[in-house]
């Protein structure tokens, strides 16, 4: 495995809006047999129900959704800027169509049975604690609808307890 040391997530002092939505993460779930993973640039961190979270939006077609919806634990890795073209490759590409981890050239590792990226600076093991469909009904700004979801492809919510956040 490469070279990571865990940190508690207090001590986590990057900014959630510069880390998801500049820097952008990536998604992945699975098992050594088949994983897959997807860009998200749309999320949070905080505290919880008393845990420390990461929140995070998946859309319906999404591939990456079947592997986070099956599977109890998923990984958010954080890469450098360099690779930033393999980052908008894999925000773009599904899986269903071509193996897009192996075409993408990154290395995938486990951590207790959990995919993550070995070129990231930052992964994170997570454990879903909830699921929520996003419904318009629940808008109060009513601009969401038509400007995020004019295909009315709404999101799931998943809020997950960061069981491990480990850093290079």
């Amino acid at each position: 495995m490469s070279k990571f040391n865990s940190i508690n997530p207090q001590d986590f002092n990057t900014s959630a809006f510069k880390t998801i939505g500049t820097d952008w993460l990536l998604v992945t779930a699975g098992t050594t047999e088949k994983s897959n993973t997807m860009t998200a640039s749309w999320g949070g961190f905080g505290i919880l129900w008393g845990k420390p979270v990461v929140y995070l939006v998946i859309r319906p077609q999404r591939y990456t959704k079947e592997f986070v919806d099956a599977n109890e634990r998923f990984s958010v890795s954080v890469l450098p800027n360099d690779y930033r073209k393999v980052l908008s490759y894999l925000g773009t590409v599904s899986g269903r169509d071509e193996n897009k981890i192996e075409k993408s050239g990154l290395t995938l590792e486990f951590d207790e049975g959990v995919p993550f990226f070995a070129e990231a600076d930052t992964y994170m093991i997570c454990r879903k604690m909830a699921a929520q469909p996003v419904e318009p009904e629940h808008f109060i700004d009513p601009d969401i609808d038509s400007k995020w979801y004019p295909d009315k492809d709404y999101h799931t919510m998943y809020i997950a307890e960061i069981e491990k956040l480990a850093v290079k």
